[in-house]
């Protein structure tokens, strides 16, 4: 058994026990129960424990009495519908305000927190319970977003009265909901990536358009069917595990990214199905593994980049490198069952991605600031990459793609002599 820290709400660690079994289900990347199970349970401690520590901050700031009586409105709502508050409390927008209202509280420097926005939690979870309120709130620049619902867009500048019929009877712009689930996709959210995103290369995108929200039905519509054809238990574990799609903005090199403050959510720019599904079963991995290592430590190693990956140019820390091999396993799964279907391409796809997370396996084991938790997750990759020898590809596909990598190997080595020695074992 092992065992990790994770935040419970009384501001202490909860003990999650992570069994040998949880730990090589998740090191598969295979979706299972007990591992999503994990995954959303250290997402909900964690998440509640920032959000007692941003009351506790605020309540002793000088607007501590109006932060108090928010927070009540919460504790109102929960009564009447916990499990809407609940998904307010836990939309990964939230978490990426709570992450950033920390920092600026604890920073000697810089732009004030934005304390108002606890006021439109409560609302938001105040409209989705469907209790009766009176709240007044501050619009920023002509709109009040309201996490999960949208924005509210009142016909007059100034300080804003809420009951419970605001929503109706106000000009509203609603959270665009995906076909197929409850997954939003969130270009209305001021918190849906962290300032610190938006720079390039990942920058989130403007309010979309209507033909913006048709173009991404139809391909989420397309990818979840595709999903669903190739490996429907991946498509169940996206559609478990993710609740809001952020789109990209246009140039941005990225076909998407993941962002640990926003535990939940993806960043991914509009593609043809086949990509964004590809895309999702990347993404979502990143998630998991970042809610792992939350309450495990699988490394002692720093930043420091030295390390060959064979989907970038640039040299990696351990921890990218250990996130791009998770992610590229699980892709490779994918696109070999997918060409086990007959999807076109999907062979080649398999092959090359398997030859890379194949050549990085090795330098991951043998790397000395792996701990014993992490040794038997990387050994647990290890593992599920060696069952896709059952179900090879025709022909001389993984010779052809091991011999593409083999090139491409020399040619980084080439372009970073100094790093020559990190590349294999």
């Amino acid at each position: 058994m092992v065992r990790g820290g994770a935040a419970e709400p009384g501001g202490g660690f909860a003990r999650f026990t992570v069994s040998s079994h949880t730990l090589r289900a998740l090191a598969s990347t295979e979706p299972s129960a007990e591992g999503t199970r994990l995954v959303r349970d250290v997402r909900r401690s964690k998440r509640l424990l920032l959000l007692r520590a941003v009351l506790d901050s605020v309540l002793d700031a000088p607007p501590g009495a109006e932060a108090a009586e928010r927070w009540a409105l919460l504790e109102e709502a929960e009564r009447q519908d916990p499990e809407a508050v609940r998904d307010v409390l836990h939309y990964p927008a939230t978490g990426v305000w709570a992450e950033e209202t920390l920092r600026r509280l604890h920073a000697p420097q810089g732009p004030p927190p934005d304390l108002a926005h606890l006021g439109a939690l409560a609302v938001a979870a105040a409209l989705r319970a469907g209790i009766g309120f009176k709240a007044t709130l501050r619009p920023v620049g002509g709109r009040l977003a309201l996490p999960t619902l949208g924005l509210l867009r009142p016909d007059r500048p100034g300080p804003l009265a809420l009951t419970e019929r605001s929503w109706d009877s106000c000009a509203t712009l609603p959270l665009h909901a995906l076909p197929g689930g409850r997954t939003a996709l969130d270009d209305l959210d001021p918190y849906r990536a962290p300032p610190a995103a938006h720079p390039a290369p990942v920058r989130p995108a403007r309010r979309l358009t209507p033909k913006g929200h048709k173009r991404w039905d139809t391909q989420w519509s397309g990818a979840l069917t595709l999903l669903e054809r190739y490996d429907s238990t991946r498509a169940d574990e996206i559609g478990r595990l993710l609740r809001s799609v952020v789109p990209l903005a246009g140039g941005t090199r990225s076909s998407g990214a993941t962002l640990p403050a926003a535990a939940g959510s993806v960043l991914a720019r509009a593609q043809a199905p086949p990509a964004l599904a590809a895309t999702l079963v990347h993404e979502v991995q990143h998630g998991k593994l970042a809610a792992l290592a939350d309450i495990l430590t699988l490394h002692t190693a720093d930043r420091t980049p030295r390390l060959w990956a064979p989907w970038r140019s640039d040299p990696r820390p351990l921890e990218g490198l250990l996130h791009g091999a998770y992610a590229h396993l699980a892709l490779a799964g994918y696109w070999q069952r997918a060409a086990l279907y007959g999807a076109r391409g999907a062979w080649a796809q398999h092959a090359r991605v398997r030859a890379q997370v194949a050549a990085v396996l090795p330098v991951l084991r043998a790397q000395p600031q792996l701990t014993l938790a992490g040794r038997e997750f990387v050994d647990g990759m290890a593992a599920a990459e060696r069952t896709m020898d059952e179900l090879p590809p025709p022909g001389d596909q993984h010779a052809t793609a091991r011999r593409a990598l083999e090139r491409e190997r020399r040619a980084w080595c080439e372009a970073h002599p100094e790093l020559a020695a990190f590349v294999q074992v």
